[in-house]
């Protein structure tokens, strides 16, 4: 028989059931709606949601802030002129959609390419023709611009094309760092850029980097409350926070000396192509860097250049100074009482601790006294005078004039440099520049001692800091040690001026008519990677140290040259066309840095921002001859810089805010030219000497990247 199962034993109880399940959801609600607001009561009463504050939350919603930027601080030279500068710089772009209108409802795009193109390349240096190919592209595209041309171009290039009234063009605004003079002392000043997304500059290098925190400044804010729309609410109050703009900082830089060293320093680099080069004129009584420069350096204005060495050679390249520490040398040993001049010893060569020290000159000069050993610059001489003092007081002697030691100049990245003193070689080797490193500053700081009477000085490039506050700090002369006595150093000077003087001395090709000197040559030879040193005639670091007047020292000034790539001239020769003429530029000038009397000088006025024709009005009446770059009116830099002393009728190069164009240079001096390729920034083979005979690109060309040749001709 078949049994059926009612339907009832599986469900049973339906009613109770459901009456269950509805309980459980009515549970499970108020649970959840209890959780509700208990977090409803919690954030009431606390005000906070995840940790934020939703009174400052709302606050924000409705308020709206607006950051008021603090202008950086000025670095300027010795008399106040401007090196470097807070500015805004502008990027040009136009926008060629059809579609975009202005607030007039007007065209806002490039109507008439032609015509755009045709203007803007007056300002911009382009060509007409690649202006109309960038408006012109093979796709549809909303907006253009300019590549390099149309970057960092100036307020006043601005406002001019501005003036024109192009459809579709408008202006980026960047916060930038304005260096008025380009290539000048670029890596001492250094450079400041924004980092990251921030519009505030940070100083990146050099005494921008070791000052920012007073050239920074502070911004400042304005805070309103408004509506859910950006207006301001009714009697709502604004909160507002000056900003407060950067110090300033005064260097001991002298203007009129650093551009004449550049151009120096150009004219070499050009011609002989050292793989670097270094340039420091000091104050002999102060310590006060004067003028200082290197090779390879950059345009601080344009950046161009900055790649090949980002390094400041002058305190953060480390290098085995040659002959010049034979400066410190005799004047340790004359010091310490163990210097014979009159005993003789045997030059050429010299055995020592499985080593042979061998004279520059093959053979050497026989036997000869040690009174000749600094003249001729013997390496051997200078073994036998540290062994004479021997090894401990030659050690305690390097250690009074502080090396191993930094400077604590105000420049960052300073090393200590490195003193090898192991072994009887190592020490002897030290007397003639090889087995220690040293920085420029260091040698500076050393020789100041022997030019400052005994007294050491330390090398300084800021004489004063206005702080934010307007607190004024200054940087006074710095007496760090005294190794030697007046009577020493005035031995060890009258040495120097054996060097020069001497018929057979190494410094002759240095001599100069009518003036008091004294100096010492150096040949630093080069560590090779595989161990030892280079060799080859230009494998050297070559060097001057020189003092002016040598009875009454006003000026050190100490040049080094790594490598000539084109040596078709002595080293000492090569140094000497910058030494001299830049010597003798310093001693025109007084120690307060008045220039001399003279009939047939004038200064140089300040025309930089002055309208074109009252800057060439202003030169022509104190006797200079003026020359013009770019189409525009108003004068943006000149050279020679302001307060300058120069000669009746010397040129006066004057750079405007339009295109550069190229002008004729037929008849210009090659010191001239030096002014034009500083000044314009632009890249030129210069062949010759003496005055212009030819050049590549014809006057009034505007000047794009494509470099030139310039021919020289002696009249």
């Amino acid at each position: 028989m078949k049994i059926f199962k009612s339907k009832r034993s599986t469900n049973a109880y339906p009613a109770r059931n459901r009456k269950i399940f509805g309980i459980w959801m009515i549970g499970v609600t108020l649970l959840i709606l209890g959780g509700f607001v208990l977090r409803f009561s919690f954030v009431a009463t606390v005000g906070e949601v995840d940790s934020n504050n939703l009174a400052k939350q709302r606050q924000k919603q409705y308020q709206t802030d607006t950051v008021l930027q603090a202008k950086r601080g000025a670095i300027l030279d010795k008399t106040g002129n401007v090196i470097a500068e807070d500015s805004n710089t502008y990027t040009i772009f136009a926008i060629l959609d059809k579609q975009s209108k202005d607030s007039n409802n007007k065209p806002d795009y490039v109507v008439d390419k032609a015509k755009t193109a045709k203007i803007l390349s007056r300002y911009l240096a382009m060509s007409e023709a690649k202006i109309l190919a960038r408006l012109t592209p093979g796709k549809n595209m909303y907006q253009v611009e300019f590549g390099t041309p149309g970057t960092k171009l100036s307020l006043a290039i601005k406002k001019q094309i501005d003036a024109e009234k192009l459809p579709g063009i408008h202006f980026r605004e960047t916060p930038s760092r304005l260096y008025p003079n380009g290539v000048f002392a670029s890596h001492v000043i250094g450079l400041a850029q924004a980092q990251g997304k921030s519009t505030s500059l940070t100083g990146v290098m050099g005494l921008e980097k070791q000052f920012n925190t007073v050239l920074a400044g502070t911004n400042g804010y304005r805070r309103s409350r408004t509506d859910a729309y950006g207006y301001k609410l009714p009697n709502a109050k604004t909160n507002l926070k000056t900003a407060v703009n950067g110090g300033t900082v005064y260097t001991t830089l002298d203007s009129g000396l650093q551009a004449y060293l550049e151009t120096l320093m150009t004219d070499v680099q050009n011609k002989y192509e050292p793989k670097g080069m270094t340039a420091v004129l000091m104050s002999a009584k102060t310590g006060q860097i004067l003028a200082a420069t290197q090779r390879p350096t950059f345009d601080a204005s344009t950046g161009e250049g900055l790649g090949d060495m980002w390094r400041d050679s002058l305190v953060e390249d480390n290098y085995e100074p040659g002959s010049v520490m034979k400066i410190v040398t005799l004047a340790a040993a004359i010091q310490s009482g163990k210097y014979h001049p009159n005993d003789y010893y045997q030059s050429g060569s010299i055995k020592l601790d499985g080593g042979t020290v061998n004279d520059w000159r093959t053979g050497g000069w026989g036997s000869i006294p040690l009174s000749k050993a600094f003249p001729l610059s013997s390496n051997v001489g200078m073994v036998k005078i540290e062994q004479a003092m021997g090894a401990g007081i030659w050690k305690q002697y390097l250690d009074k004039f502080r090396f191993g030691q930094k400077t604590g100049i105000t420049l960052p990245g300073e090393t200590s440099g490195h003193i090898s003193f192991e072994r009887p070689l190592d020490q002897a080797i030290t007397s003639f520049g090889q087995g220690i490193e040293v920085n420029v500053m260091q040698m500076l700081q050393a020789i100041s001692a022997v030019s400052n009477g005994g007294k050491m000085l330390k090398p300084q490039i800021v004489s004063k800091v206005i702080s934010q506050n307007g607190k004024t700090k200054v940087y006074k002369p710095e007496v760090v040690g005294q190794p030697i006595s007046k009577e020493t150093a005035a031995q060890v000077i009258d040495a120097m001026r054996h060097v020069v003087n001497d018929e057979d001395g190494t410094g002759v090709a240095y001599k100069m008519p009518g003036v008091d000197l004294a100096v010492k040559t150096g040949t630093g030879q080069i560590a090779s990677p595989q161990g030892g040193y280079l060799t080859g005639d230009s494998n050297y670091t070559f060097s001057v140290a020189g003092v002016a007047p040598a009875s009454d020292p006003q000026y050190v000034l100490y040049l080094a040259m790594k490598q000539p790539q084109k040596m078709t001239e002595p080293a000492e020769s090569i140094l000497a066309s910058i030494f001299k003429p830049m010597m003798q530029r310093a001693l025109d000038t007084t120690a307060n840095g008045a220039v001399t009397d003279d009939t047939n000088t004038a200064t140089i006025p300040a025309v930089t921002n002055a309208a074109l024709t009252t800057a060439q009005d202003s030169l022509k009446q104190a006797n200079f001859d003026v020359a013009t770059v770019g189409t525009g009116n108003k004068v943006v830099q000149q050279l020679p810089t302001s307060g300058t002393k120069a000669l009746h009728g010397s040129r006066v190069l004057l750079l405007t805010n339009g295109a550069m164009t190229m002008p004729d240079l037929t008849g210009w001096s090659k010191s001239d030219v030096l002014k034009f390729v500083q000044l314009t920034g632009k890249k030129f083979k210069l062949v010759g000497d003496g005055f212009v005979t030819q050049q590549s690109i014809a006057a009034g060309t505007l000047l794009g990247d494509t470099s030139g040749t310039i021919k020289f001709k002696q009249q």
